[in-house]
């Protein structure tokens, strides 16, 4: 099989086969050889925020000098994005390594009567052979959905578990309320593993550190008095940690909380990767994270801000710049999210000055139509309906004038919108 074979193949493993629990992704771990047992694994679960936290955990131990694989979801525009090395994404040719190597021991686990692994736990699979036949010393691992059930809570021993903010998100998978679904984030936390965990949420943190207590597992808790904000602009922001001055190329606050979240768990595991503050500080300074507040042309930013605690935080960060800009809003948003919600957080604190609504292809497709209604029916004046995603990127560059554009509401609306700009 050739790349655009294996792609097509792995797009339509969700039509024939289901979740699997974790024996089953163990089982075709040990027939691999069990590579994750070989590389020191920080284990990242959360609502928002852990792709971030993943991000700056992954710069920092480069900068250190340290071999470091980050395996993240969901991909924004090519598949192969799930899995870098030193911030470099696979190539095709090791993809293609991976997957035979993975395929193999899926048809010989099949005959053996295993069902076929879902499309996540496939390329978790893929994932760690390829970490593993290249030489990697350190693993950031970004769970797929939820924590305890994961197919990445197969690594038995992590160096450290994180846990990001928590809220209301795949209730129907994770739970409807807020402790329920830190039960199911907690459930990456090992016995004796240290764990670091937001704590701004109680009924979140409290459910997290009875955990840790059962476990016996040193926790350490974030507090919002931790960080504090000392600058901000288009260029990023300037905070202190716990005294240390820290900087981020990110304009939005909420990324304080991420940042304080790698930089204390990196703190904490000093004696492990022995990387010297300065070092630390300038990994976190030079973070890569495509997607998020990231700024694409000039005046355009997307957000990868996927469900209506998200939206929030994005809120805040766009009702600074509306006071002396004006606002367009490019966004889409699939059926599983709270988009309703998410609109009227936009409508009542930002009240941009244009909406455009598209539409993302799949089974979880809200139509733009349907979007642009509930703009309307929440106060937003001038709003547009256009389900094909790059002509609603147009539309808000026409739009613009000098202003800003903002894209927000779905990752999947971010990729579309980068692979445009790429072609």
């Amino acid at each position: 099989m050739n790349y655009n074979e294996i792609v097509n193949y792995i797009e339509d493993i969700p039509k024939f086969t289901v979740k699997n629990p974790l024996e089953h992704t163990k089982e075709l771990l040990r027939r691999l050889g069990n590579p994750q047992d070989h590389i020191k694994v920080i284990h990242v679960a959360g609502t928002n925020g852990k792709g971030s936290t993943c991000a700056y955990l992954a710069s920092m131990l480069s900068a250190g000098g340290k071999k470091t694989g980050l395996f993240t979801s969901p991909h924004l525009v090519k598949i192969n994005d799930r899995f870098r090395i030193n911030g470099e994404i696979m190539s095709d040719e090791d993809f293609v390594i991976s997957f035979l190597k993975v395929k193999e021991v899926i048809d010989q686990a099949g005959a053996d009567g295993y069902a076929h692994p879902s499309y996540f736990e496939t390329l978790f699979l893929m994932g760690v052979d390829y970490y593993y036949r290249k030489g990697v010393e350190y693993l950031v691992l970004e769970t797929g959905l939820g924590g305890g059930k994961d197919p990445t809570n197969c690594v038995e021993r992590p160096l450290a578990c994180i846990i990001t903010s928590i809220s209301i998100d795949h209730v129907q998978y994770l739970g409807d309320t807020i402790p329920a679904i830190a039960s199911e984030k907690a459930g990456i936390i090992k016995p004796g593993v240290p764990i670091i965990y937001d704590g701004h949420v109680a009924d979140a943190a409290n459910v997290i550190a009875n955990r840790a207590k059962e476990l016996e597992s040193p926790a350490y808790v974030l507090m919002p008095q931790q960080y504090c904000l000392k600058e901000q602009n288009r260029e990023g922001i300037v905070f202190e940690f716990e005294g240390e001055e820290l900087r981020i190329p990110y304009i939005a606050e909420y990324q304080m909380m991420n940042a304080s979240l790698a930089y204390f768990t990196m703190k904490k595991l000093q004696d492990v990767h022995d990387i010297d503050d300065e070092t630390l500080k300038k990994g976190i300074q030079n973070v890569t994270w495509p997607g998020r507040m990231e700024t694409i042309l000039p005046g355009v930013i997307v957000d990868g801000a996927h469900n209506a605690d998200g939206v929030a935080q994005f809120v805040k960060t766009v009702h600074q710049f509306r006071q002396n800009n004006r606002v367009v809003l490019l966004f889409s948003a699939v059926s599983d999210k709270e988009y309703d919600k998410m609109i009227r957080l936009i409508c009542e604190d930002i009240k941009p000055h244009a909406v455009i609504t598209t539409q993302i292809t799949g089974e979880r497709q809200v139509t733009a139509d349907v979007l642009a209604g509930l703009f309307e029916k929440n106060g937003a004046e001038q709003v547009y309906a256009e389900p094909v995603v790059t002509e609603a990127l147009k539309k808000a560059l026409e739009l613009q004038e000098d202003g800003m554009v903002f894209c927000v509401g779905s990752l999947y609306l971010i990729g579309e919108i980068k692979a445009s700009l790429q072609e």
